[in-house]
């Protein structure tokens, strides 16, 4: 760095230095021309050091300062380059929703050209395509996937990321290949379960045909084989719904009665329960609900079937129909086994089991959570679960108030 002394004080120290050297010759005997001499010599000296350093760190700085504005361009270069090449789209958006810069990839997949995208407001070039939505602060799901513009073939990942001033930086990935392999699973999970189910109705139906009596000796081997027939039958009829609510984009809109529904519901509850529990039922909402009546008695049913199977004797279940600003809510309480944290993240994926022992005596399919996530998600509703080891679960719905319908009492 130069230096900061202002310049007056280089000759303030050579007159103080006269002055001393002058003194110094008096009081050393009268000779003050001497002293005088010393000091201006030694002063000179220092003169031409201050001179030499000066002139070091002035041109260092001159020197050094072009090289890192070299070095800063070079990485911005680099970067830009880097950018440029992802294979993914990068779309910079500024605070006015404007797009300020993108790269190859999102000409490919976006449509954006280049000059004349630029500066453009983003929901005006994407307007009549699912990507002009995606800047508003009302939409949720983010990332989500979108078929690319022009490019019906092709499903992009979309995702947005906020930066600087109000600056939002825009991803768009190409999915396709993923999205293929998601659908020939499905497919395929489909075409077997549809094979399966007409052998194991013939297999069921010749055992309900052999009565344990007449061969008393394997009676204990055809109760279990009924009871497995009956399970790996509810197992193929989960993955069948399954299957079907996953190809699924959207319900057939229809008043659901909830009052009529939460009655079915609770006499399921009560019928499965066989007198063992405690289920109670509040309903205080006084609304109904717009959706598949179908889909949404398989989800609030398989919540109420699940507490019930993993409550212990003894236990009690409380089933609550309520209202909360959002919306309203239907949750399901029970004082069993409790779930531990770690598994809650987990527990909506397809066959996932916090213990298998305890599933398999449970008569569970380990589906039913992955169908009520389905389900929910087709009625812009979202799951909820609280549980803690040793106390009890919660599982909560929560529907938004577009759901909601005014009883109808007609």
């Amino acid at each position: 760095m130069p230096s900061t002394k202002p310049f007056w004080q280089l000759p303030a120290l050579l007159l103080a230095g006269l002055v001393a050297g002058a003194l110094v010759g008096w009081l050393a005997g009268g000779r003050v021309m001497t002293g005088i001499a010393l000091v201006a010599i030694a002063e000179i000296l220092v003169l031409l050091i201050y001179i030499r350093r000066s002139t070091q760190t002035t041109t260092t700085v001159d020197v050094s300062a072009p090289r890192k504005s070299r070095l800063l361009a070079s990485h911005l270069r680099d970067l830009h380059a880097t950018a440029r090449q992802w294979p993914d789209a990068v779309v910079i958006l500024d605070k006015d929703q404007r797009i300020r810069w993108f790269n190859r990839a999102a000409e490919t997949l976006l449509g954006l050209h280049r000059p004349t995208d630029r500066a453009v407001r983003w929901p005006e070039r994407m307007a009549g395509t699912k990507l002009a939505a995606c800047l508003d602060p009302g939409s949720s799901g983010l990332p989500y996937e979108v078929t690319a513009p022009g490019q019906p073939e092709s499903q992009l990942s979309v995702d947005l990321l906020p930066f600087g001033d109000q600056q939002q930086l825009l991803l768009a990935r190409d999915v396709s290949h993923i999205s293929r392999l998601e659908q020939i699973r499905r497919d395929f999970v489909a075409n077997v379960s549809h094979e399966l189910r007409t052998p194991l109705t013939v297999i069921h139906g010749y055992l309900e045909l052999l009565d344990p009596e007449d061969v008393p000796e394997l009676a204990p081997v055809l109760t279990e084989m009924r009871s497995q027939s009956r399970r790996m039958g509810q197992i193929v009829e989960d993955l069948l719904t399954l299957s079907r609510l996953e190809t699924q984009h959207e319900v057939t809109d229809e008043r659901v009665p909830m009052a009529a529904l939460l009655a079915i519901v609770h006499k399921e509850a009560l019928a499965l329960s066989q007198g063992r529990h405690q289920i109670a039922l509040e309903s205080t909402a006084g609304m109904d609900l717009l959706g598949s009546p179908r889909d949404l008695h398989s989800a609030l049913s398989n919540l109420v079937s699940n507490a019930v199977r993993y409550t212990p004797k003894g236990g009690s279940i409380t089933i609550r129909w309520q209202r909360t600003p959002e919306g309203a809510v239907y949750s399901v309480s029970d004082t069993g086994f409790g779930i531990p944290a770690a598994h809650l993240a987990r527990l909506t994926e397809r066959f996932y089991r916090v213990s298998s022992s305890r599933s398999r005596e449970s008569g569970g399919t380990g589906l039913g959570l992955s169908i009520v996530k389905h389900v929910l998600n087709l009625h812009q509703a979202r799951l909820q679960i609280d549980s803690k080891p040793g106390v009890g679960s919660t599982f909560v719905c929560h529907f938004g108030r577009a759901r909601l319908l005014p009883p109808d009492h007609a």
